[in-house]
C-alpha cells in the first residue's frame, strides 16, 4: 500500500502546512485538506501547491471550504452548512498521500465530533508538527497522550522553529515518539528553500 500520513499540529499556525508542502514535494505525494476554514487569504491547498511544486492534479479538492477563519464547526455554522464526518474518507490514490487537518486534534468538526474522532476511525499514521518555542513540551505531550488514548498510530514528531535541543529531546523521550527532524525558520518561503531545508533536516527513508 502506498504511504499515507496525516499531518496534525499541537495548535493552529505551528507550521504544519509548510511541513506538509515539504513532504508532498519530497514524496511526490498527493495532498488533501478535507476542511478549509478561512478563504480570504491563501488557503492551505494553495500554499502547498505553491511550495511543493505539485501538479494541480495532485492537490485534491477540499470537501468543505468555509469562509470564516475559525474552528470548523463555527465556520460551518456561519456558512449555514454542517460538516458530515461520515464523508471524511481518505481518497484512494496511487501516489503517496499527505492529509492535513484543521488546527489541533481536539478541534470540533461538529457540535459532537472532534477531529481526533475521525483520526481514530482512519487509523492512519500521524505526524505531529510542533513548535520548538516555549510551551512545546506541554502541548506536544498532551496531543500525544490524546492520540494514544484513541489508539491512533503516531509516526513521529516534526519540529518547526529554532533549535531547542533539550525540549525536542524531552518530547521524544517522554512521549516515546521518534523525532523526525526540524524545519528551521525560513526568511523567504520559496519552493527551493523549503525543499533544501527538508532535505537537510529529514531523512526520506523515515517516510518511505
Amino acid at each position: 500500500m502506498t504511504r499515507r500520513f496525516v499531518i496534525v499540529g499541537t495548535d493552529t499556525g505551528v507550521g504544519k502546512t509548510v511541513f506538509s508542502a515539504a513532504l508532498v514535494g519530497a514524496l511526490g505525494a498527493c495532498y488533501w485538506k478535507p476542511v478549509q476554514s478561512g478563504l480570504e487569504e491563501e488557503t492551505d491547498s494553495q500554499c502547498v501547491a505553491r511550495l511543493s511544486g505539485a501538479a494541480p492534479a495532485r492537490i485534491l479538492p477540499e470537501l468543505w471550504r468555509l469562509r470564516l477563519p475559525a474552528s470548523p464547526h463555527i465556520a460551518a455554522r456561519a456558512d449555514g452548512v454542517e460538516i458530515d464526518p461520515a464523508r471524511l474518507i481518505p481518497p484512494d490514490v496511487d501516489d503517496p498521500l499527505v492529509i492535513e487537518t484543521a488546527g489541533g486534534v481536539m478541534v470540533p468538526l461538529t457540535d459532537n465530533v472532534l477531529t481526533i474522532d475521525v483520526l481514530a476511525r482512519w487509523r492512519l499514521p500521524v505526524i505531529l508538527v510542533a513548535r520548538t518555542a516555549l510551551g512545546a513540551i506541554n502541548h506536544s505531550l498532551l496531543t500525544i497522550e490524546a492520540l494514544r488514548r484513541r489508539d491512533v498510530p503516531i509516526h513521529g514528531v516534526a519540529f518547526v522553529g529554532d533549535e531547542e535541543k533539550a525540549s525536542q529531546e524531552t518530547i521524544a523521550a517522554i512521549g516515546e515518539v521518534k523525532a523526525l527532524g526540524r524545519l528551521p525558520r525560513l526568511g523567504l518561503l520559496t519552493p527551493n528553500a523549503v525543499r533544501a531545508a527538508f532535505a537537510a533536516a529529514f531523512s526520506l527513508a523515515d517516510f518511505t
